[in-house]
């Protein structure tokens, strides 16, 4: 619903989901990695490398159209629930621009806007640069863009680990595993792994270890929260204390720099040598399954599975799932009516009202 007239919130009136952009033809690839490496003095030689991921699969990121698939979501749930502000969506890196979008919602008439960034975490990619974003966007059209109020995280929402649950339960079925039939996305499944059941390994995108001391109040933030996600979502599946593994993915930094391992296709390699027969990969760090999730991962890592003779299943992202999609909606709804902010774990809510001093900018290269 809409809030009133005395209620802070009243003035609310858009929705704008944020996310990172891609490509949506083969000549937009290496224009679309310039933009989200510039600054970092990365050669073409090497974006050119990266560009046949996009190419091996006709130069279109899937990640534009499952955008666009969440927000109809997004919209259908705020019309079930009755919250009556028009939803908008808008990039960092690609078409549709943040900046277009904030002159469209400023033509609109849209003066305040809540924003969900497809980032479930926090560090400075996932969040700052968000606001940072933003901020800019408001500079660059000098009172022509709304303002804008960044939702908080979502690592450990409710709605977001049944989402992921389900996928893990589905993964496991594909696996031939005994799951109870009917058991519902997010009720627990049998406590404790044996030897025989596969192997739950978690994988978000890692970052230089620098980034994830300085994220946060304290530092550590972004690996303690896919951890509490990785667990929450493990537990769920299997119970109080199942066994889990928190490994990385899509690293793309010098060697000399060290990033947060190890990295999914390493880890492969050590359950085989421990005799896991089985594996199932999640990659919770992820809300749908965009290119870094299909290549590495769908590529890589299953043929990394393959040489090494493990059985190997994907499980998917929470995307466009029902609990998902009542997450988002519940998020809204803790700005327009003041609604309790639903969350699970221990480290509490995040992203509320970031300081200034968290989760700072990297260096750049010169």
């Amino acid at each position: 619903m809409t809030s009133s007239a005395s209620d802070p919130a009243a003035a609310v009136d858009a929705f704008l989901l944020l996310s990172f952009g891609g490509p949506q033809a083969p000549d937009e690839v290496m224009p679309f990695l310039r933009n989200v490496t510039g600054g970092r003095g990365i050669p073409d030689e090497r974006l050119a490398e990266v560009a046949q991921h996009y190419l091996h699969y006709g130069g279109v990121s899937p990640i534009t159209a499952q955008n666009e698939a969440l927000l109809a979501a997004i919209a259908l749930e705020f019309e079930r629930r009755g919250i009556t502000v028009p939803v908008y969506f808008g990039n960092r890196n690609w078409r549709p621009y943040l900046t277009d979008t904030a002159r469209q919602m400023h033509t609109d008439g849209v003066r305040h806007a809540l924003v969900l960034a497809t980032s479930a975490t926090g560090s400075y990619s996932g969040c700052r640069q968000y606001r940072e974003d933003l901020a800019r966007t408001t500079d660059e059209l000098a009172g022509a863009a709304p303002r804008f109020t960044k939702l908080r995280h979502y690592f450990d929402h409710p709605g977001f680990i049944a989402a992921n649950a389900a996928a893990v339960r589905k993964a496991l079925t594909e696996l031939g595993e005994l799951v109870e039939a009917g058991e519902p996305a997010g009720s627990p499944g049998p406590s404790g792994a044996t030897a025989g059941e596969a192997r739950l390994v978690f994988t978000a995108h890692s970052v230089p270890n620098r980034m994830n001391e300085q994220s946060g109040p304290q530092g550590g933030l972004y690996l303690a929260e896919h951890r509490v996600t990785a667990r929450l979502v493990a537990e769920t599946v299997r119970g109080p204390g199942a066994e889990f593994d928190l490994v990385w993915q899509s690293r793309s930094g010098p060697p000399s720099v060290p990033w947060l391992g190890p990295d999914v296709n390493e880890h492969l390699r050590t359950l085989a040598q421990q005799g896991v027969q089985r594996v199932v990969v999640a990659p919770t760090g992820f809300i749908s399954d965009h290119m870094e999730v299909i290549w590495d991962l769908d590529n890589e890592a299953a043929e990394t599975a393959a040489e090494l003779g493990l059985q190997f299943v994907r499980a998917g992202t929470a995307g466009t799932h029902p609990s998902f999609v009542a997450a988002i909606a519940d998020l809204v709804a803790e700005q327009l009516t003041g609604a309790n902010a639903e969350h699970l774990g221990e480290l509490g809510l995040c992203g509320v009202d970031c300081p200034a001093f968290c989760c700072p900018a990297p260096p750049r290269r010169p």
